[in-house]
């Protein structure tokens, strides 16, 4: 089971990589985000940042779909998320050792080393 730390661990790791200083996590390399506290946002209530779930950068809408198909239970979307190559992750559905292979992955697309 992954949380936080184990993020801030593995992203703070990868070269060229800039942490913005904000209520949860939020990790950005070449000035753009790979993995990011989910901003959860309930109709009437202010924004909450769920510390618990990472917004992972994955390329393209045909990755994000397999993952949401693919494993329904670790990735979810929100319609705020329509239309772009983003999808949620519960980390305390992963351990360690996928947790770094999605996030290396997701940083590699955003850093241009594919």
């Amino acid at each position: 089971m992954a949380d936080e730390h184990d993020v801030r661990r593995i992203a703070a790791s990868l070269p060229d990589v800039v942490e913005i200083p904000s209520e949860g996590f939020d990790f950005r390399v070449a000035g753009r985000g790979f993995v990011w506290s989910y901003p959860e946002r309930v109709a009437g209530r202010p924004r909450v940042i769920r510390a618990d779930i990472a917004v992972l950068y994955v390329g393209d809408e045909a990755e994000k779909q397999a993952l949401l198909l693919g494993e329904p239970h670790l990735f979810f979307t929100t319609r705020g998320y329509d239309g772009l190559p983003l999808v949620m992750l519960r980390l305390d559905g992963v351990d360690a050792d996928r947790l770094a292979e999605l996030v290396t992955d997701s940083w590699r697309m955003r850093a241009g080393t594919l």
